[in-house]
């Protein structure tokens, strides 16, 4: 929801070129993309080939925490890794990634090589091989199949600041600055760390020693068995060793250097331990996580059937850290935001996200560390599973929550807006698609996460969650420490169908190749005059090409979970492209409601009839409809409107009754669709409509909130209820609810009189500091800088960082825009953050835009570890909806066609596709919105 309004940008660039020239241009680049010359030599494949398994590694590091006289902090390090070679080869290959190895022997060779067994083969050549980051060893001989060898390497490397890697984060602690080495391996870091077969198959066992600073404490997979002070090089240095990790694959090894503290507990034999700075275990802020890890792992354990197969459990709140969180296979790495609580300054959306985020990490020790996939093109499964299974564990810790039904807003709905596009793409991709770094990071995205959670839970609900268990269990047994693929999975799942006897209208394969190897997802429409039940492909944009084939020609088996009125839920599959079911048949007023709790993958339609009979519904009684399909009424609705399926006006009286309801599920999905017409529509009369309808509709809201809450003194009790209080306030303050704006500058300013003393609700604080910064001027924004700068918790600074996006000041917003490429005052994972919320400010949008634009060069080689590429566009093209803005964006693309757009490829795709949908949406459909909003004004 936008929290200000202003004018629409004009824009007078004409295009420079024709449309054929852009297309053919385009063309060509996207051909350069996805076109490569056949490798000629094995070191010019992406991927290992298959004649070596390492077995295990022996690596030491010594990360240096003071940087060396020309200002650079670095690490050293040796490893030796045991292999077993497979066939007869006279070449070995390591991936290596910027790091500087000594030569071990006087004929310059990077690398030594011994035999368990005889004598190996002389080294004929050794080298790094950059475009696809290997060390290539050549032999004179061969290394034989069935027989051990030791390669060993020294090398060094710098602890940059890049989140890849072994890596250096700095924080200021009681007015020192420290510095921390830590890693980040996933998903193609770990060579840049030491030489290692980085694939996730390449599953072995790790022997690791650190070498590091007095004073400070070491962390690795392992527990540490061995913690001595010694001498080397000179150096008074501490030596750490830890016990050999489980067999596993590179991605998941992780290290700390740092000087943290950490709170402690026991779940059965398993160590708990939470790790971070000292002043805030000092403070408490730990104690959360630590009661929540408990109950989770003991969840987890059960839901797999599985005890927790290592000796500890440690996680660690970090403060630089590129992803939200990582799963490393017993040191667990989170942003501190994500891990650390504080009573006094976090919301219960903070509380939820710490539940959740633990979970998600957990999830993983067994699904994706203990049985890993064989290859990245599946990263899907892994990710989309502990994506599901996240809000089961998360019930377990807070059951009074209803946590599970919030799947449907978070990933569900989120999802199907990405999915709905022709340059969407499926959850598995062919092996052979996926080779290069780049293509890897691109498949972490929403559709691996949310909808690859979306599919599964459809999947367990359909099976029954008993049958679901049954072939996840026995899956789990027989991969553990080893690597599968996805249809390992559907064939335990379709063992436990056939031993359960239950009826399934086909196998479990067939049923989900067909949600998981073809893009995309269909509607269901049902006519409940005839019963007939069909399904199509659902495009956002019906105008948009599919040029990505389907061998099952975009048609699904779908389970359709459906009630009548006053009845019970049935469930029917349609298994064509058109049937007659006629029990779905309505008479009278009945009206009939498909998709009940939304279980199922796709969005629903009916007749004019039946869509009538609903509304009626939500006016007349509307908690008779579940609250999650009060929700699904209206997103559908809004979706298959810009769809062309129904009348827009149609979508827009589904939030009609809104203001009798007071639930948060159907608020906020109203709120979300209606944001689409606020980035569409800004500057415009049909903007200034919208706020005055909407104004109308939330003033019982807020008006109700502000009873229940005796004048906001209080927060309600439920979870989803703060919830819908924060979306009150931020509604009523945005679209002039009187009083309200006057409310929350009054707050603001309470606290710049007293700043030690913030009486403001954490609940509220970032909606009333982003409504402080809107209606306030320059003394507000530097006194939410300056609160910024010292905030000693991340989860206040990160209420602040984004509320300082809200002022309409542009030359605020330009300074702080530049800020982000300044990592003294914006830490580098932050950056896209900050830029993506400017963007999301009326007064921001063209500036953030511009900044992109003109800084991108710079941006790939600054951020390259650090800034997301795909959100960054994704974020900064949002309203875009002109052929201005659509020449622009095209132009982007031609003028960086040289150093391309990495992990933000698609997301480039998809913000084209978008915006000339968006320019259709907008010529068809003002006028019947403006109409619309006048008459019920």
């Amino acid at each position: 929801m936008v929290l200000c309004c202003g004018g629409k940008r004009v824009w007078v660039m004409l295009a420079t070129m024709a449309l054929v020239c852009v297309s053919t241009i385009v063309g060509l680049w996207v051909y350069q993309l996805t076109s490569f010359p056949p490798p000629t030599n094995k070191w010019d494949h992406y991927r290992l080939p298959d004649t070596l398994v390492p077995e295990r590694y022996d690596v030491a590091l010594w990360p240096r925490l003071d940087p060396d006289a020309d200002g650079l902090y670095i690490f050293t390090g040796h490893s030796t890794v045991r292999f077993r070679c497979l066939r007869d080869t006279n070449l070995i290959l390591l991936h290596c990634k910027q790091l500087k190895l000594s030569t071990m022997d006087s004929d310059g060779h990077l690398v030594k090589l011994t035999a368990l067994r005889g004598t190996p083969p002389a080294i004929r050549k050794t080298w790094l091989h950059e475009p696809t980051q290997y060390l290539v060893v050549q032999l004179n001989g061969v290394v034989k199949a069935g027989q051990d060898y030791d390669l060993h390497t020294e090398f060094s490397g710098e602890l940059s600041d890049d989140l890849e890697g072994l890596y250096r984060s700095e924080y200021t602690e009681d007015g020192v600055t420290k510095v921390v080495a830590t890693s980040q391996m996933h998903p193609t870091h770990a060579r840049k760390t030491f030489p290692c077969f980085d694939e996730p198959a390449m599953k072995a066992v790790f022997h690791i020693t650190v070498l590091h600073k007095p004073g400070t404490l070491a962390l690795s997979n392992g527990m540490e068995i061995a913690i001595e002070d010694t001498t080397v090089e000179g150096q008074a240095v501490t030596k750490t060793t830890f016990e050999p990790t489980k067999k596993m694959s590179t991605y998941l090894l992780a290290l700390v250097v740092s000087d943290f503290d950490h709170l402690a507990s026991l779940a059965g034999n398993t160590s708990i331990r939470i790790w971070a700075r000292k002043n805030a275990i000092i403070q408490g802020h730990g104690s959360y996580a630590l009661n929540v890890t408990v109950p989770v792992l003991k969840f987890f354990e059960d839901y797999y059937n599985i005890s927790y197969p290592l000796s500890k459990s440690d996680q660690i709140a970090l403060p630089d850290f590129y992803f939200g969180a990582m799963e490393n296979w017993g040191l667990v790495t989170y942003r501190e935001a994500n891990l650390l609580y504080d009573p006094d300054v976090s919301s219960n959306r903070n509380k939820e996200t710490t539940a959740t985020i633990i979970a998600h990490e957990l999830a993983h020790m067994w699904f994706g560390n203990l049985v890993t996939l064989k290859w990245w093109n599946e990263v899907w499964l892994n990710e989309g599973f502990a994506s599901y299974v996240s809000y089961l564990g998360a019930n377990r810790a807070e059951p009074t929550w209803n946590v599970k039904d919030l799947i449907v807003l978070d990933d569900v709905h989120r999802v199907f807006a990405v999915d709905a596009l022709a340059s969407s793409h499926p959850l598995s991709s062919k092996e052979e698609e996926i080779q290069r770094p780049e293509q890897i990071s691109e498949l972490f995205d929403a559709i691996s996460y949310s909808k690859g959670a979306s599919v599964l839970r459809m999947l367990s609900d359909f099976l029954t969650e008993p049958v679901f268990l049954q072939g996840l269990k026995t899956y789990l047994n027989e991969f553990a420490y080893s690597n599968t693929e996805g249809s390992d999975l559907w064939n335990h799942l379709q063992q436990a169908v056939k031993e359960t006897g239950t009826n399934l209208p086909a196998t479990v394969h067939e049923i989900m190749n067909r949600w998981v190897l073809q893009m995309g997802f269909p509607v269901v429409s049902i006519d409940t005059a005839t019963g007939t039940v069909s399904q199509q492909h659902f495009l956002l944009d019906p105008d948009s090409v599919v040029e990505r084939p389907s061998e099952f020609k975009y048609q699904w088996i779908v389970p359709i979970k459906w009630m009548k009125s006053g009845g019970n839920d049935e469930l029917s599959w349609l298994m064509e492209k058109s049937a007659g079911y006629s029990p779905m048949k309505t008479t009278g007023e009945q009206w009939l409601l498909a998709n009940i709790n939304v279980t199922g993958y796709y969005r629903v339609n009916y007749d004019t009839a039946n869509w009538d009979k609903l509304l009626n519904q939500l006016h007349a009684d509307h908690q008779v409809i579940p609250v999650i399909n009060r929700a699904q009424l209206v997103d559908d609705a809004f979706n298959l409107a810009r769809a062309k399926i129904i009348p827009m006006s149609a979508a827009l009286n589904t939030t009609r009754y809104l203001i009798t309801e007071r639930e948060y599920m159907p608020w906020e999905t109203a709120l979300n669709n209606l944001d689409y017409f606020y980035l569409m529509f800004d500057g415009t009369e049909v903007y200034d409509l919208l706020q005055g309808y909407l104004k109308k509709q939330v003033e019982p809201l807020y008006a109700y909130f502000k009873n229940i809450t005796l004048d906001w003194s209080d927060i309600p009790e439920g979870h989803t209820e703060q919830y819908n209080q924060v979306n009150a306030l931020r509604v009523a303050c945005s679209t002039g609810v009187n009083g309200c704006q006057n409310l929350t500058l009054t707050w603001y300013s309470q606290w710049m009189a007293q700043p030690q003393k913030n009486m403001i609700h954490p609940n509220l604080r970032a909606t009333v500091y982003c409504s402080a910064m809107a209606s306030g001027g320059e003394d507000q924004w530097n006194f939410g800088w300056k609160m910024f700068q010292n905030a000693s918790i991340a989860i206040e600074a990160n209420k602040l960082m984004a509320a300082l996006a809200c002022t309409k000041d542009t030359a605020l917003l330009n300074q702080y825009l530049n800020y982000t490429l300044d990592s003294a005052k914006i830490r580098k994972q932050d950056a896209t953050t900050v830029i993506v919320a400017v963007a999301s400010n009326v007064h921001g949008q063209t500036l953030a835009w511009n900044f992109v634009r003109d800084n991108w060069r710079y941006i790939t080689q600054y951020g390259s570890g650090s800034f997301s590429f795909a959100s960054l566009i994704s974020g900064v093209t949002a309203s875009f909806s002109t052929q201005a803005e659509l020449d622009e964006l095209e132009k982007f693309m031609m003028d960086n066609s040289d150093i391309g757009f990495g992990s933000g490829t698609t997301a480039l795709e998809q913000a084209l596709e978008k915006t000339r949908a968006n320019i259709r949406w907008v010529a068809a459909n003002q006028d019947e919105i403006k109409d619309w909003f006048i008459q019920h004004t």
